[in-house]
């Protein structure tokens, strides 16, 4: 927001040396004692134009001079000017933002949309903790670019197509427990699925010939009822149809406790009626081409596989089919696709190809890391997969636990609210809290710890803002910053846009999470330092900053898709 105030300075300042020249390059010191913003463009423009830099900031540092909001500009090193703002200003600029129903966070996406393509689990499998960080990252994104003003559509693009189900099929008629089915659906569906590939295993079939025949009989027989499914056989369209329903009644109540929701769910079989046009046109004009009796897009070095030789289709083949739906459908500006890092290479072949197929929408791989288990993390119960309901479940009753410990006054119905927004946001808040490429080490301790960077204590901070309002018997006054820790805590606040900006820009939820951090600190040297309630003249100014901080942690941690508490 500061940055965007600032630009008709810079714009002005920048015109001394050319009017057409780029001026962005505001950004806040690394040092508060060097001032509160510092603009590098003196510093870049005379590398360019092969000038002094610091004879060119000295040029352009006067025109600053008594603008609204300037308290006092600087040259510093090579050639950077340091601007340090006004107080009043600063004052009133935070009451405007706190105003604001956006809280200042620029429009940068009016008529634009985007599409986020997060989560998807495969159908008739359990949503496990390898699920998790996409879906976490990806719902952030969605409500980064919905407050940036984009018009956001979230796709779950689940796993719903392919030789998984003619495995499916086909161990629902050698060995289902319909018992067991009408109980748990989805368990029982997982359950035949490993018990396929016990059966097909082909470390035993290369000592055992005997197996080796039955495995080889189950898989021709798999592959047969993939094929039967793929024609529209009406028994095997309706176990699809059957154990698609019950998987996805099961995500839905995982994700509805995630605080997570989709524009859009579409399985892979949504775009499979497309895919076998695209291929053939793009046969027709030279873009694939037949080699090996597959289809193969070749792109430099790389060649993309979209039909195979048995005629299936690829996820190339897929991805692109979906990306003509898109296209056609919402005609997006940008496409953001969040999956593990490993899948990097295919999104970065996939998009080359898509460029080269005229689809003009920015192409966007959110690539995420492990999340690392700890042995003796939580138990599970069953396999060595952690299924995503058990970890929230033991996050809540470890939060409980807390709560109990801290606010046992609270009523029952309270406390168990708290608790559950306590558990799930501290495993939604350690997914965010670092970079999304960068490995997640999952740690109890540290995730629920009432200090340090942690939900406990973001959640904590924002209910003590709401305790002191709710005692306060005055009203908040004109906000005024007399402090050193008053003015700290207004410019930390007053930089929330500037972070969802950088968030949404770079597709990096872990920058608004160490904003909201950082607001947090601020208030709490704020509020252990000076006295607010018991403030004396300055009570009203002081409730003033209290309410600005309040407004803005709460709408950072709802950015973030944790629930702001009144109370802990």
């Amino acid at each position: 927001m500061i940055p965007s105030l600032l630009r008709p300075y810079c714009a002005e300042a920048a015109a001394l040396v050319d009017p057409t020249a780029e001026v962005d390059g505001v950004v806040p010191t690394n040092n508060a004692a060097h001032g509160d913003y510092q603009w590098n463009f003196a510093f870049r423009m005379a590398k360019t134009r092969r000038e002094n830099p610091r004879a060119m900031a000295e040029k352009l540092a006067p025109s600053f001079a008594g603008k609204p909001g300037i308290r006092a500009v600087s040259v510093a090193g090579p050639g950077f000017i340091n601007l340090t703002l006004d107080e009043a200003w600063l004052a009133a600029q935070l009451a405007t933002i706190t105003a604001s129903p956006s809280t200042g966070i620029e429009d940068e996406g009016r008529g634009r949309t985007v599409i986020v393509d997060f989560s998807s689990p495969n159908v008739a499998k359990r949503m496990h903790v390898g699920h998790m960080r996409s879906t976490h990252i990806g719902d952030v994104i969605v409500r980064l670019h919905r407050a940036s003003g984009w018009s956001v559509i979230g796709d779950n693009h689940i796993g719903d197509w392919g030789t998984p189900f003619g495995k499916l099929v086909v161990a629902w008629d050698e060995w289902r427990d319909e018992v067991a089915y009408a109980a748990d659906a989805v368990g029982e569906l997982e359950r035949l699925y490993v018990k396929f590939g016990d059966e097909t295993d082909g470390e035993r079939a290369k000592t055992d010939p005997e197996f080796a025949a039955r495995a080889a009989t189950l898989g021709d027989r798999a592959r047969a009822e993939t094929a039967k499914l793929q024609r529209g056989d009406a028994r095997n369209r309706a176990l699809w149809a059957d154990f698609k329903a019950r998987s996805m009644a099961e995500y839905e109540g995982v994700y509805a406790r995630m605080g997570v929701r989709f524009d859009e769910v579409l399985g892979e079989s949504a775009y499979a009626a497309l895919v076998d046009p695209i291929v053939e046109a793009m046969l027709a004009s030279g873009q694939a081409e037949a080699s090996e009796g597959a289809v193969v897009i070749r792109d430099g070095n790389q060649v993309a596989v979209v039909r195979k030789k048995d005629g299936a289709a690829t996820y190339t083949a897929t991805d692109l089919a979906c990306v003509r739906y898109r296209v056609d459908r919402w005609n997006p500006a940008r496409m953001v696709y969040v999956t593990d890092v490993r899948q990097a290479q295919h999104f970065a072949n996939f998009f080359s190809i898509a460029k080269k197929w005229n689809v003009a929408a920015e192409m966007a791989h959110v690539g995420f890391g492990m999340l690392k288990l700890p042995e003796g993390a939580m138990s599970t119960r069953a396999g060595n997969v952690i299924r995503l309901v058990d970890l929230l479940d033991e996050a809540v009753a470890r939060a409980r636990a807390l709560v109990d410990e801290k606010s046992s006054s609270l009523p029952e119905a309270e406390r168990a609210a708290v608790a559950d927004a306590i558990g799930v946001g501290s495993v939604r808040y350690q997914d965010l809290v670092q970079s999304p490429a960068t490995d997640v080490s999952f740690d109890w301790k540290r995730m629920l710890a009432m200090d340090g960077n942690s939900a406990p204590y973001l959640l904590y901070s924002r209910a003590r803002a709401r305790s002191i309002l709710r005692k306060a018997e005055i009203v908040p006054g004109t906000l005024r910053l007399e402090h050193p820790l008053e003015r700290e805590l207004a410019l930390t606040c007053l930089r929330f846009p500037e972070a969802v900006s950088a968030a949404t820009r770079n597709y990096a939820p872990n920058i608004l999470a160490e904003h909201v951090y950082r607001t947090c600190e601020a208030f709490n040297r704020f509020y252990y330092e000076l006295p607010v309630l018991q403030g004396g003249d300055a009570a009203a100014s002081r409730l003033a900053l209290v309410s600005a901080a309040d407004v803005v942690m709460a709408r950072g941690l709802s950015h973030l898709g944790l629930v702001p508490l009144e109370r802990m």
